[in-house]
């Protein structure tokens, strides 16, 4: 793991400036940089901008563009709400929909979950996630096992939803589907299970379907 990680590094007392600024604000704002502009459209100088700041400022209380990644996506975690407790079931499907709702908001976030995920929100989710999984059963490698399969199914579920819907407007995404049935004896199988086809199952359906058979690994669902 890199030493370096913002999470791993003690940081020094800063002096006070002259500006209101603090790390929360620069956070924030850099969220909002990302959700209009996305990863490679945050830069120190826009940000610096948007906050009527020089980039130089910023340095005070982010050391790197690394560090606000990290601190942008962990901000992400904390908009998931924790269930307020059920059965572990519920409570693992309460905690993976609103992941998933999370990154459909900030399409930008799943590309940075494989960094070092050690902000407090996020380990605060995976504690809670894991604690509902072990409440059903799952224990040793079946507990990182299912960890990770629900995390990939979350995190794949939203960069496919959010990519489909993000770059293809209703006419291509429906002439996707007549490519398909134009194909009957290439693609029977496509056809009857109604791939690509937006008005036989939503997003969510599947998605729920989803976490329900990931859960059923257990035995139970």
């Amino acid at each position: 793991m890199n030493a370096t990680s913002v999470w791993l590094r003690a940081e020094p007392a800063r002096p006070r400036r002259a500006a209101p600024l603090t790390r929360d604000r620069i956070v924030h704002a850099a969220v909002s940089v990302l959700d209009e502009h996305g990863i490679e459209g945050l830069t120190m100088r826009r940000l610096g901008s948007d906050l009527g700041v020089t980039s130089t400022a910023l340095y005070w209380h982010v050391r790197t563009k690394d560090d606000l990644l990290d601190l942008a996506v962990d901000e992400v975690f904390g908009g998931v709400v924790l269930p307020a407790g059920g059965s572990w079931q519920e409570d693992v499907r309460a905690l993976t929909r609103g992941w998933r709702a999370a990154m459909l908001r900030h399409p930008w976030a799943p590309g940075l979950i494989g960094r070092p995920m050690l902000g407090p929100n996020v380990l605060a989710r995976t504690e809670f996630l894991q604690s509902a999984l072990v409440r059903g059963g799952f224990a040793g490698v079946g507990l990182a096992v299912v960890t990770r399969l629900l995390a990939n199914f979350v995190i794949g579920s939203a960069v496919t939803e959010a990519t489909w819907h993000g770059t293809s407007d209703p006419s291509v995404r429906g002439g996707a589907r007549r490519h398909i049935t134009a194909n009957a004896a290439a693609y029977p199988t496509l056809i009857e299970s109604g791939h690509l086809d937006e008005g036989r199952w939503s997003d969510e359906d599947l998605f729920d379907r989803g976490i329900t058979a990931i859960l059923a690994m257990s035995g139970e669902s």
